[in-house]
């Protein structure tokens, strides 16, 4: 994970609605590094979930290259780009996307065994997460027993299981109440300050803009850096 870099290089994502072309992202250039936090802010419809999707190289730009480690993510086979989302990135959603037949701690090691670590091994590491995000009491319990702040716990123990160089994180109180938003930014920022991944997290929040390093406004498809930050 040392000096890890992910880089959008000249980025643009266009859609066709009937007869219009729809602009959304318009030649984006920023790099984002590991062992930093960066919060995306911009009203809604701005394009902050395309822009992460193809951070995370979920969706495809129009236009542009992202770049991981100075390697073209578009040129990755299917597989490739598998091994890259499961290792390389972690990805939290506004909904939990936990898989509601399985237990906590069955979700949270969900990443270790598609990478081939025992099962045994991968308990152990949800076990030492499940204390992190404080829901050890929880491991055995089923997804639909949790409230939804606990859930997005347990996505983002899932999402940090690899050790990701860097986490992304989409609206993730979204659908959570202030207080519980807060605990699960404070929750990011402790993860990332421990482990040095860089995180990236869009989000309406003040409060997710107050927590980190850098922030930078979508507007009118171009990211611009806010000089003035509340700490």
């Amino acid at each position: 994970m040392h000096h890890a870099t992910l880089a959008a290089q000249d980025i643009s994502k266009k859609f066709v609605q009937g007869t219009q072309e729809i602009t959304v992202l318009n030649h984006i250039n920023t790099v984002f590094v590991h062992n930093k936090s960066y919060a995306i802010t911009g009203i809604s419809g701005s394009g902050k979930s395309t822009l992460m999707h193809i951070l995370a190289s979920l969706e495809t730009p129009t236009s542009g290259t992202m770049l991981f480690n100075n390697n073209a993510l578009q040129t990755l086979s299917v597989s490739q780009r598998e091994q890259f989302l499961n290792k390389s990135i972690g990805l939290v959603f506004q909904a939990p996307h936990l898989l509601k037949e399985l237990s906590v701690i069955e979700n949270i090691i969900v990443p270790g065994l598609i990478s081939g670590r025992t099962r045994n091994d991968c308990k152990q590491k949800a076990i030492a997460l499940l204390t992190k995000i404080e829901l050890l009491h929880k491991k055995d319990s089923k997804i639909g027993e949790l409230s939804g702040g606990q859930q997005q716990r347990v996505a983002i123990a899932r999402a940090l299981f690899n050790e990701p160089a860097f986490l992304i994180a989409d609206e993730p109180t979204g659908n959570l109440d202030l207080a519980t938003g807060k605990h699960i930014i404070d929750l990011l920022i402790a993860c990332q300050k421990e482990w040095g991944m860089g995180i990236i997290v869009s989000s309406h929040d003040e409060y997710v803009a107050e927590k980190m390093d850098e922030v930078y406004e979508l507007r009118e498809g171009t990211l611009h850096p806010c000089s003035q930050k509340i700490k």
